[in-house]
């Protein structure tokens, strides 16, 4: 075979086995690399949707983001010295509190620049993980929804029971209002508003609500949030 015709065939098999492996790590964890933009910055960009499962798992009918997928993808990045920023597309419906929270805390204690993008929603847990990056947008359709914390399974009616989730509920409101122009006075009055959810109490935010209250940054999709991004980028090798 001629050398030349060989080297092809070679070259063709290694890019059809990255392209394999890309859609599988696309499959199994909603993870890609962006690199190939005319900056040539290294992006990890990283989807989190569904419920975030924690300790148990959900059903198989439900789309998920699993935390030990996120935590050490997220630790990765970090070590990895090629890898210059982090984009977090979000459309998340809630989940387990301990499991997102960890997830917010990781993404927060990045030293690479991080953006988010919320693009569905952003409901309950979900607001940590919006505001958790350097930078936050929305999509005008997007919404926040904050609630108060809830329990699923058998709950004990007693004073600690109570006590325990309004302690839960602080570390959510707490972190939020650190990583945002919200505070957390203002945050718990939307919380426990009782005119704005049909059988709950909380608030709906919409996109330009979501700014004005200071829980996102900015309202905006995929260009503008890559774009910032690789401002910060620039921002930080200066």
């Amino acid at each position: 075979m001629d050398k030349s015709l060989k080297n092809t065939s070679k070259e063709n098999k290694e890019s059809k086995e990255e392209r394999e492996e890309i859609r599988e790590e696309i499959k199994e964890t909603g993870t890609l690399w962006l690199e190939n933009d005319k900056h040539h910055h290294k992006i990890q960009m990283i989807t989190i949707i569904g419920e975030i499962e924690g300790h148990e798992a959900l059903s198989g009918n439900t789309k998920s983001t699993k935390y030990e997928h996120i935590i050490p993808k997220l630790a990765q990045v970090e070590d990895d010295e090629e890898t210059e920023g982090v984009l977090i597309l979000l459309n998340t419906l809630g989940g387990d509190v301990e499991a997102g929270l960890a997830i917010a805390e990781m993404i927060a204690s990045l030293s690479k620049p991080s953006v988010s993008l919320v693009l569905g929603g952003s409901h309950s847990i979900g607001g940590p993980l919006a505001v958790s990056a350097d930078y936050s947008f929305i999509v005008p359709s997007g919404t926040m929804i904050v609630h108060p914390v809830r329990s699923n399974g058998m709950f004990i009616g007693v004073y600690q029971s109570y006590r325990n989730m309004e302690r839960t509920q602080d570390r959510i409101t707490s972190f939020i209002s650190k990583h945002s122009n919200i505070s957390q006075a203002r945050l718990e009055e939307l919380m426990l508003d009782p005119t704005q959810l049909v059988k709950d109490v909380g608030t709906m935010l919409e996109g330009n609500d979501a700014v004005k209250e200071g829980m996102i940054n900015e309202v905006g999709g995929i260009s503008q949030a890559l774009n910032k991004l690789h401002e910060m980028i620039e921002e930080q090798k200066k």
